[in-house]
């Protein structure tokens, strides 16, 4: 079946990455069982709206027109995203609702092994030559230092000094990594050139910062607020604070403290950050990274049907969903 939409893919292929991430588990053996037991209910527990764990199909299938050889990867990033959204819900304090299910400690040793150990002993069961196996390895290694980086600085910022370059720094680590990881490891596995794999994470890169500020919108048309209850700052804030009157800035970062524990705070910094100029720059960095993300596609090339459908998912992805306030 040829793929129009990554969704496509998605139903194509869920059942097998599914069966693989089971396998991944089941590989660790039978003195593993209190580790199995809890990253299987990890697992369970954290749950993908848009199963992006379809990338690596995409690139090996762009690379060699057959997407099934990279489904290992897809359970690696499903297992990786599974471990760090774990871990950013626990440092922004949100980790009851797994506690109740299999008890924090329990999940945090769970999401250790969900974002290390088990998608390295994925990659130490390919059969696939050294070099590939060594490479593959190499990618989640740095992933990891990058995106705990990332992770890092956003834990560490002071909204005061928030800019949009910060915050998109910051976007590159925590975000950027993991897709330019995932989408390398397809070009590898692919046996593609160097130059071509170093296009792809660049690609991914890219790709990542795009789909951090698509799901910061989502964040806000849900109703869910968790950055502005978490104190998150985000490119929406920089954009917004980087226009502001020396007045209206210390406001938004009155509003951005006080939005932790205030509804009405919320509200107000919503409206705030939906205003008509600092949109606008939003709007513009959306088209900046779309049109990168754009052009390597193109530069890249590929086989078959895959390349539309990255160059759709790009699309979609740097949408403005969010409507101005006047």
């Amino acid at each position: 079946m040829n793929p129009t939409s990554y969704l496509d893919l998605y139903r194509q292929f869920s059942s097998d990455i599914d069966a693989e991430t089971k396998a991944g588990i089941e590989r660790l053996g039978p003195s593993a069982a209190a580790v199995k037991d809890a990253v299987t209910r990890l697992l369970q527990h954290q749950t993908f709206r848009y199963p992006l764990q379809v990338l690596p199909l995409l690139v090996h299938g762009a690379e060699t027109g057959d997407p099934g050889p990279a489904v290992p990867l897809s359970a690696i990033h499903v297992l990786w995203w599974t471990s760090a959204c774990y871990l950013d819900d626990l440092a922004d304090g949100e980790a009851a609702s797994v506690s109740r299910e299999i008890g924090e400690n329990e999940a945090l040793l769970a999401s250790i092994i969900c974002g290390n150990a088990l998608p390295l002993h994925i990659i130490q069961s390919q059969p696939v030559p050294d070099s590939v196996r060594s490479a593959l390895t190499a990618e989640l290694v740095t992933c990891a230092i990058v995106g705990t980086e990332g992770q890092l600085s956003d834990l560490r910022r002071d909204a005061g000094d928030a800019t949009r370059d910060s915050v998109l720094t910051t976007y590159r680590g925590k975000s950027g990594a993991p897709f330019g990881m995932i989408t390398a490891m397809g070009a590898i596995l692919a046996g593609a050139e160097h130059e071509r794999i170093r296009m792809w994470r660049d690609f991914g890169d890219v790709f990542g910062i795009l789909w951090q500020l698509f799901n910061d919108q989502q964040d806000i048309l849900s109703g869910r607020n968790e950055d502005l209850r978490n104190g998150t700052i985000t490119h929406l804030f920089a954009c917004a604070l980087e226009d502001a009157s020396p007045r209206s800035g210390n406001r938004l970062l009155d509003l951005h403290t006080a939005a932790k524990s205030s509804e009405e705070a919320r509200s107000e910094l919503t409206d705030l950050l939906l205003a008509p100029t600092g949109l606008q720059q939003y709007e513009a960095d959306l088209r900046r990274f779309r049109d990168e993300a754009q052009r390597l596609l193109t530069e890249l090339g590929g086989e078959g049907n895959h390349m539309p459908v990255l160059h759709r998912l790009v699309e979609e992805s740097a949408q403005l969903l969010l409507h101005r306030t006047e």
